[in-house]
């Protein structure tokens, strides 16, 4: 099981289209719309929420995104109603790119409260970490990119090259990001966080891209291994025709 969402929109065309969308990233996570009103006028509907709630909620939590104010209004008052349950939380994050960010946290096993976190820092533009003073050190022998393969400075490094024809599009950045957020790592890529779908996306890194990976901590390793053998396979693309 993982932590289910729901999308609550004005429209529910543009609800169930941000669920086609984050479905894509985490094929095994409840997501259900609840858009529009009861007869299919722009609005929000609070029977419409509280059926949604009742059918995200698969035993590890529900985390609800919204796109205006009224919109929160409907999912505060529904969440009245079932009595402001611990495991339902409301997120305070843009609606798509926050699902998108929650629905990959979710994929990976994460806690409610880290799928909350995942969704409201999803444009985070802070998202990778300054370096450490040690971090910093290893830069300075290293050169400016301050990466290397093999360890740095206590670190686990790597530089690598996209060889899938699309390069890190949303689903490869899915993939690395889903699999990182789930390991006890401090990882950046290029310098965002690679735990990130949304900053990941960012770099636009195309076929023949560098990767310059740098990750600290006890799964350090296991992390950096992952991202290679996921980046030499191609993520599994295959070549354009």
């Amino acid at each position: 099981m993982s932590v289910g969402l729901v999308i609550v929109s004005h429209s529910a065309q543009l609800a169930a289209g941000v669920v086609e969308l984050a479905a894509q990233m985490a094929r095994d996570v409840t997501l259900v719309a609840a858009g529009g009103t009861d007869d299919a006028g722009l609005g929000t509907s609070l029977e419409k929420v509280m059926d949604a709630l009742g059918s995200a909620d698969t035993g590890d939590g529900v985390l609800v995104l919204t796109d205006l104010g009224s919109a929160v209004m409907t999912a505060e008052s529904a969440l009245e109603f079932l009595g402001n349950p611990a495991n339902v939380l409301l997120a305070d994050a843009p609606l798509v790119e926050g699902a998108v960010a929650a629905a990959v946290a979710a994929q990976s096993g994460a806690s409610l409260a880290v799928v909350q976190k995942a969704a409201e820092t999803a444009l985070d533009p802070g998202g990778a970490r300054p370096a450490t003073p040690a971090q910093a050190a290893g830069m300075a022998e290293t050169g400016a990119s301050g990466v290397v393969p093999g360890t740095v400075g206590g670190a686990v490094t790597a530089v690598l090259t996209l060889v899938n024809p699309l390069g890190l599009h949303a689903r490869p950045a899915a993939v690395l990001a889903g699999a990182l957020g789930a390991m006890d790592v401090d990882i950046e890529i290029n310098g965002v966080d690679g735990q990130s779908v949304m900053l990941l996306m960012t770099l636009a890194a195309g076929q023949g891209s560098e990767l310059r990976v740098r990750a600290t901590g006890p799964d350090a390793q296991r992390a950096v291994d992952f991202v290679r053998a996921a980046v030499q396979d191609g993520f599994g693309e295959p070549p354009l025709n």
